[in-house]
């Protein structure tokens, strides 16, 4: 068992829950979070003058699967966040030691689905 942890730009979040989809990965968890890497952030204006943000808008998926479907996973997070610019995101891959569905006490590959 994987937990898969995405962090991309929203524009690309309906592209890559509809490649997930296809490949038959339902259960994703979406949060807004806010973030930097080589981008070192955006200047904009406000008022008349130049402010320079440090954080940009960034969505985070999390995702637990079963080992077949780890490639799938991020094959479909891949396809659907690359633009080829920076700041398309960072794909983490972590092993997952337990699940417990919390409704019918299943636990392991069982419970994720």
């Amino acid at each position: 068992m994987k937990y898969i942890i995405a962090v991309i730009q929203p524009d690309r979040l309906d592209l890559v829950l509809d490649l997930l989809e296809k490949r038959e990965i339902h259960l994703v968890t979406v949060t807004s979070v806010m973030g930097r890497g080589r981008q070192k952030g955006i200047a904009g204006v406000y008022r008349g003058h130049k402010e320079v943000g440090s954080l940009l808008k960034k969505v985070k998926l999390e995702i637990a699967v079963n080992e077949e479907f780890v490639k799938p996973t991020i094959d479909a997070i891949t396809e659907g966040a690359r633009t080829g610019a920076i700041g398309d995101g960072k794909i983490f891959i972590l092993d997952l030691k337990e699940v417990l569905r919390v409704r019918t006490g299943e636990t392991g590959s069982v419970a994720i689905g």
